[in-house]
This record gives C-alpha cells, structure tokens and sequence, in this order.
C-alpha cells in the first residue's frame, strides 16, 4: 500500500518498571527460535551453484542477513510474551572458507531486565551468527 501513510501505534505509559515472570525476555527460548529460523533458511537451501552466484553479486548475503533478521524477530514476537521489550536483531552471513570472523557487541542496560540470546550456524557452503537483544521499555 505504498503511498499511504503508516498507522501509528501509541503506547501509553504503564510505569511497570519491570516485567513480570511470564513477560520476561529468557534467552534460552530465544535461542532455540533463531536457530530454527537459520536452519530454515540456510540449511539445503544453498549449494555451490548458488555460492557462486552470490560471490558475483555481494548484495546478496545483505538482502539474505536482512530477510532472516526479519524472520526471527517476527518469530520471537509471535511465540514469546515480549511486547514490551525492543528486539534488535543482528544476522551475519558469510561464505564459509579458510577465514576468520570475530563478531562482537557492547551494551549498556539494566541487568534485572535486559538479556541477549546468541547462535551461531554453518554448513558445507556457509555460516551464519544470530544475536537478538531484548531491551525492555517502561
């Protein structure tokens, strides 16, 4: 529906300050949705005909990283009990070969309420690091 503007959803303050034992953001079951999420999107669904098509066109691994981000912050949104918490997603894709990545982040938050879930994946063609950050807002 291009052209039309967006609806705008409005939260009104609750001054919850903390979520309660069933809203929490558990990094366990975060974990286990990414990794299905990667193992659906990556798992048989690249050869090395692909590979080499991808290796021309390096956009390719950018629209990939972002579609699966997509996927598993509309995953964790739908299965868990997080609506006040800000998912912020980070996918890495790279072609797997003799190389070495360290992927690495810094956050400041409250630890009471806050918390990370991390996998990573790889397969004959590629690997991939999923890192979901759930931050929760009063």
């Amino acid at each position: 529906m291009e052209g039309q503007p967006k609806e705008e959803i409005v939260v009104l303050p609750t001054y919850i300050m903390k979520p309660g034992e069933t809203e929490k953001f558990y990094p366990s079951e975060v974990k286990k949705i990414a990794e299905e999420v990667l193992k659906e999107n990556l798992d048989g669904a690249i050869d090395s005909d692909m590979m080499l098509d991808w290796m021309e066109e390096a956009d390719a691994f950018d629209n990939l990283s972002q579609s699966i981000a997509t996927k598993i912050r509309a995953a964790v949104k739908s299965t868990l009990p997080v609506s006040r918490y800000k998912l912020v997603v980070q996918v890495t894709v790279g072609q797997l070969k003799d190389q070495a990545v360290r992927i690495t982040s810094r956050c400041l938050w409250d630890t009471q309420t806050d918390n990370y879930a991390r996998t990573d994946y790889k397969n004959e063609h590629v690997w991939a690091s999923a890192i979901v950050f759930g931050l929760y807002a009063e």
